[in-house]
């Protein structure tokens, strides 16, 4: 399949079926919420004005998809910043650039809404994870700290 025929675009109520089975990619075996539990769960993150989930479709199929959060701030002269978190490319579909591509238009919604900074966070310690954030304009510049009521992932 042509892979110039990727589109990048916003999530919608009608991609949630398909997004939770995208997101068996990122965890595999995890639970999921039921479709009408993601219903609502999506009603209330259409609440987070310029936030989104952004999906990248190639025939009709998702094949990645990020979440971006952007934040209200005082500080840095009241600009938000972003958050990305759910990174993940369907694994038949790694390594020909759409987890890139589809991170470049969070970020890129990120600083039309006036970001200072996007930033994300990564469990993984493989080599290639790690070179793919970097490779994607991502710098590895802070200290992550982070309290959790869920086990991290396992790495698969």
């Amino acid at each position: 399949m042509n892979t110039d025929q990727l589109q990048i675009r916003r999530a919608g109520r009608e991609d949630l079926a398909a997004l939770l089975d995208l997101y068996q990619h990122l965890t595999p075996g995890a639970a999921s919420p039921t479709l009408p539990e993601a219903e609502a769960i999506f009603e209330r993150f259409q609440n987070y004005g310029s936030s989104g989930i952004f999906l990248a479709e190639l025939g009709g199929e998702l094949v990645a998809s990020c979440v971006l959060v952007i934040v209200p701030n005082l500080s840095r002269g009241g600009r938000p910043y972003a958050l990305i978190e759910n990174v993940v490319t369907h694994s038949g579909f790694r390594k020909r650039g759409f987890g890139k591509r589809v991170l470049d238009a969070a970020s890129e919604a990120a600083w039309q809404e006036g970001c200072y900074k996007v930033m994300l966070m990564t469990g993984s310690k493989r080599p290639e994870t790690l070179r793919f954030y970097l490779g994607a304009g991502f710098e590895q510049s802070k200290t992550g700290f982070q309290k959790r009521r869920l086990p991290a992932r396992a790495e698969t």
